[in-house]
């Protein structure tokens, strides 16, 4: 069966608080290893009203010591705004408290505006153009035998495998150039997916951590016991993307019945583009909905993403998933 996954943003509804967030982002992890998932991966966002992942790698310690088996990874760093050597510092010391169960996926997106972006880093001298060298150079102080003066400690050594996330083709070119598995965004920017998925395949390059190309695609599942009710659930993300879009990022809000109908022509067509890798419906609709995005993409594995406001309901949603995984047609994968 094709490995399912779980990306969390720790969103925060409207009306609560960052500390109830967190709480919930374990309880689904604990959830989310019994019922079977693969990696559970959080995303550095900053500046995020809905977001309360910004501090990855301190969520991710407490995901990790909140389980005992799921991998526990960032989906992703997002590199251009830390220096390497830290980088390997926060994860050599995640793998140390956690052998063998630490993903570092790396993205070249800053995550926030410029003016984010500057306080997170103080200057833009280290930007999305250097991210390959940074890539090279994170990777070198986490090797055996570092060529860098300054050791990372922890960091030196650390079996920490590293992803390539992405959602154009820069990517999965690189990916497939430094010979590491890819992950591809198309649960918010599915546009590009099959070339950047085709170029990484086909000029993948084996390395030490890999020998040959992995892809694991994002999705959407909106799942519950009708389609009626998963359609409502669904508007939450819907109503939290345009308004991020049109420049008002907010809390997670609550289902709105009708949501659709209230926006114009544009905004539907955004959201017809963001949402065409989504499942959202009862059980069977969305076994038939994951089952025909498989059967086209053919990835490695899926990372599925559930962004409902209610907590019981986005568990409920996770919970049909998994089942639903038992249902579908096998695929062929390995695991790096």
């Amino acid at each position: 069966m094709i490995p399912f996954s779980i990306l969390d943003l720790s969103p925060i509804a409207l009306g609560s608080d960052a500390s109830t967030s967190l709480r919930n982002t374990l309880d689904l992890a604990q959830h989310g290893e019994r019922w079977g998932y693969n990696r559970y991966w959080l995303a550095e966002h900053h500046g995020m009203p809905g977001i309360a992942s910004a501090a990855t790698s301190v969520v991710m310690a407490h995901v990790a010591g909140g389980t005992k088996t799921i991998r526990v990874g960032a989906g992703g760093i997002m590199l251009p705004n830390h220096s390497p050597l830290v980088i390997a510092e926060q994860f050599g010391t995640l793998e140390a408290l956690h052998p063998g169960r630490i993903d570092l996926g790396l993205g070249r997106a800053p995550g926030s505006d410029q003016t984010t972006a500057r306080a997170l880093r103080r200057n833009l001298a280290s930007d999305s153009d250097e991210f390959p060298q940074d890539v090279l150079e994170l990777q070198d102080y986490m090797s055996d035998s570092p060529r860098q003066h300054v050791l990372a400690v922890p960091g030196k050594g650390a079996k920490v495998p590293l992803w390539i996330l992405g959602s154009s083709l820069f990517g999965a070119q690189l990916a497939a150039h430094l010979g590491l598995p890819y992950a591809f965004a198309s649960h918010f920017a599915p546009q590009q997916m099959m070339q950047a998925v085709a170029l990484y395949r086909a000029n993948f390059k084996p390395s030490a951590q890999l020998a040959q190309p992995y892809v694991m695609l994002g999705f959407n599942v909106f799942a519950a016991d009708t389609d009626e009710e998963a359609q409502l659930l669904a508007t939450s993300m819907q109503q939290a993307f345009v308004n991020l879009r049109t420049g008002r990022p907010s809390q997670l809000p609550p289902p709105m019945a009708n949501y659709r109908g209230t926006l114009g022509q544009q905004e539907n067509a955004m959201l017809d583009s963001v949402l065409s890798c989504s499942a959202i419906g009862s059980p069977d609709t969305v076994a038939s909905q994951l089952q025909a995005f498989i059967n086209s993409t053919r990835p490695d594995e899926l990372m599925i993403t559930s962004q409902i406001f209610e907590h019981a309901k986005r568990l409920h949603s996770y919970d049909i998933t998994a089942g639903i995984r038992q249902r579908l047609e096998p695929a062929q994968t390995h695991r790096p």
